[in-house]
């Protein structure tokens, strides 16, 4: 064509991934004694007495599982250690309690379900407080770090835990509290969002130090910052894929993937690692940051189970190590420039200042303790402000 020019203009497409967000949160609280409503003091029908009081939404049934036993019917329940009667149907019996969780419904933004918690929390607390119980924030029971039923599992029991071996570590999720951080994700393979949960997996330790909240164990203070890391993950999973089918189970212990138990949880992640937290702009972070990292392509660790030993060395220093402090400033860093100018990117900032101070709840926590000597007092300063004012507004 002699001097003439061919441009070839390249149309490239990006793919926009939508995200849909959801959150369950556990709460503890104290009596009418200043004492820790748990297994040891509570009946199911101390806190059935403040669920029957909260009200009931048309069509949450199509985003939040009921199940069999009947008690999830509304966005709180009474969270414990289920019994059942020794017959070849399963009835239940009772619910030894350990606390009471809240679930959102699913949003296509984050800001939606930070406001829908807070909203939810702030009616459940103030009910609460009209029967005596105070919430207080708690990753790990400060007094009991074992649950053993009193009564002996019967025959039924004995083989449905038998048959469901991650059932069998109640011990574990009876005595820890934290929030389920739930996304899901548009246009994404089985294997694209299993491999979501891997990469997930691998930089656990550097993600949940931001949400370190329990440094207390059998009434006094532990040698470092999470209680709850320490014990669980490893032996519980950090992140969880739900699937569609059978065929796309990835055999592993702790689980990787479950089956759905309802369409709406088909292709969702559940980042079951943090600490509980009383401040619902670290939620926020949270989920900014997991968006980010799916989004992410510079990080290429992925990993099927967590990395126990890396968990419980970053459950005892923290962000006060350099190693973990580095590599949690590289995700975050991951994560901000994925977002890119994303809107959600803003929802950083709490976990930015973080990183500036190195300051987390827990060690807020240890200091007021050594102030005051009193587990009761410390807890007694959480949750004070549950108002919910976006970034971006």
């Amino acid at each position: 064509m002699g001097s003439a020019i061919l441009i070839i203009v390249l149309s490239i497409e990006k793919v926009v991934r939508m995200f849909s967000f959801g959150i369950e949160h556990e709460v503890a609280f104290f009596n009418s004694s200043g004492k820790l409503a748990d297994f040891n003091r509570t009946k199911f029908s101390d806190f059935q007495q403040i669920i029957d009081q909260l009200p009931v939404y048309p069509n949450d049934n199509l985003q939040l599982r009921i199940g069999d036993s009947g008690i999830r019917k509304k966005r709180w329940y009474i969270e414990g250690f289920e019994r059942f009667a020794n017959f070849e149907h399963k009835r239940l019996v009772d619910c030894i309690p350990k606390g009471i969780e809240i679930r959102t419904t699913i949003h296509n933004n984050i800001e939606n379900t930070i406001a829908e918690i807070t909203k939810s929390f702030n009616l459940l607390r103030n009910l609460a407080l009209k029967f005596d119980y105070e919430p207080v924030l708690i990753s790990f029971n400060p007094y009991s770090p074992v649950f053993s039923p009193k009564v002996s599992l019967n025959d039924y029991e004995v083989r449905y835990l038998q048959s469901h071996p991650e059932e069998q570590n109640a011990s574990i999720y009876m005595v820890t509290y934290g929030p389920d951080i739930n996304i899901s994700i548009s246009g994404m393979s089985p294997d694209e969002i299993i491999n979501i949960g891997r990469k997930l997996t691998y930089y656990s330790p550097y993600i949940v130090p931001f949400s370190y909240s329990s440094p207390f164990t059998e009434g006094n203070l532990w040698a470092g910052l999470s209680v709850r890391t320490f014990y669980r993950t490893g032996k519980r999973p950090s992140a969880l894929v739900f699937v569609e089918n059978q065929e796309q189970l990835i055999s592993s212990n702790p689980k990787l993937t479950k089956l759905a138990r309802i369409p709406a949880e088909i292709g969702r992640i559940e980042f079951k690692a943090f600490d509980s937290c009383d401040d619902f702009s670290l939620y926020a972070g949270f989920f900014a940051l997991l968006k980010g990292l799916i989004l992410d392509t510079s990080l290429l660790g992925k990993a099927t189970v967590p990395d126990a030993e890396l968990h419980r060395f970053s459950a005892k220093y923290g962000l006060h190590c350099e190693d973990i402090f580095n590599k949690s400033q590289e995700i975050l860093q991951a994560a901000e420039n994925a977002l890119g100018e994303d809107l959600d990117c803003r929802y950083l900032e709490p976990l930015k200042r973080i990183l500036q101070t190195k300051e987390t709840q827990a060690d807020r926590m240890i200091q007021q303790f050594k102030q005051t000597g009193s587990i009761e007092d410390v807890l007694k300063l959480t949750y004070k402000d549950t108002t919910w004012r976006s970034i971006l507004s």
